[in-house]
């Protein structure tokens, strides 16, 4: 049980610091894309954050899902252990 956790938070862990080594990954669509470079032409520091911001918004629903996964399919572990020593 643990050594699955382990591995869980792992990947968890692997996966987040590829998020955060590509930030360059464009998550936006091309009109905002357009919006966004040309403020910054003009100067103006308006959506210097909106790749990154979209890409964490993103992340979320997979992580909580992901735990609410994990935390099912530990149960159901040992529920089944439970049932076999019975």
């Amino acid at each position: 049980m643990k050594n699955c956790i382990r591995k869980f938070l792992l990947n968890l862990f692997v996966v987040f610091i590829l998020l955060c080594c590509f930030e360059g990954i464009s998550a936006q669509c091309p009109m905002c894309k357009m919006n966004v470079q040309a403020a910054q032409k003009r100067g103006e520091k308006v959506g210097l954050g909106l790749n990154s911001g979209i890409l964490f918004l993103l992340s979320m629903p997979y992580l909580v899902v992901g735990a609410i996964g994990l935390v099912w399919y530990l149960q159901n572990k040992k529920k089944k252990q439970k049932e076999v020593l019975a």
